[in-house]
């Protein structure tokens, strides 16, 4: 991995990131259908970048970090504002947030005593992102074309993020102990 900074694909990450304030702004706003345009166009960049590190071999030490921190600043933010809104309950808020500030605890942790450990993601934490971004996704096309479908369709969703987040979670502390327990 290279220590480049300026990569087409890390100036993507950048522009995602650039889009954050926007769609946070137009939900606070109730612009739900440009909110939803914002977020259709950031979700493509960040497919974008990916494919284009790998075409361009431009990955990057800076786009292996910048990349997950955009996703987590846009759904951490997102379930905020959402739930502000009262667009998703703030019970699930708690609880996705909770998750973020355990895992990013734990590495912090992890780091001042054992120095860096690549913790690449897991199955499941991929699935529990997927329905994070899903409810989001559906939750902002909702508020902006409501109707009976979509509301059914985010109940499901609601309480699949809820699993994952619950598993997910209780996995990371699973594997993270056994790894300090072969490490020690």
């Amino acid at each position: 991995m290279k220590a480049r900074i300026w990569t087409v694909p890390n100036q993507i990450t950048f522009l995602r990131l650039g889009f954050l304030p926007f769609f946070l702004i137009l939900i606070l706003y109730e612009k739900y259908q440009w909110a939803l345009l914002v977020l259709f166009v950031s979700a493509a960049t960040d497919g974008l970048d990916g494919l284009l590190a790998r075409s361009l071999d431009q990955k990057s030490a800076l786009g292996a970090y910048l990349d997950p921190i955009a996703d987590k600043l846009l759904l951490s933010s997102s379930f905020i504002v959402l739930a502000m809104e009262k667009k998703i309950g703030w019970w699930l808020t708690i609880l996705v947030i909770s998750r973020d500030v355990l895992m990013l605890v734990v590495a912090a942790v992890i780091l001042v005593i054992q120095g860096y450990r690549p913790f690449p993601p897991t199955l499941l934490g991929k699935a529990t992102t997927f329905f994070e971004i899903a409810l989001v996704f559906f939750t902002v096309f909702g508020a902006a074309y409501p109707n009976e479908s979509v509301s059914i369709l985010l109940h499901y969703v609601t309480y699949a993020v809820c699993a994952f987040v619950v598993l997910s979670g209780f996995h990371y502390c699973f594997v993270v102990a056994r790894r300090l327990h072969h490490s020690a």
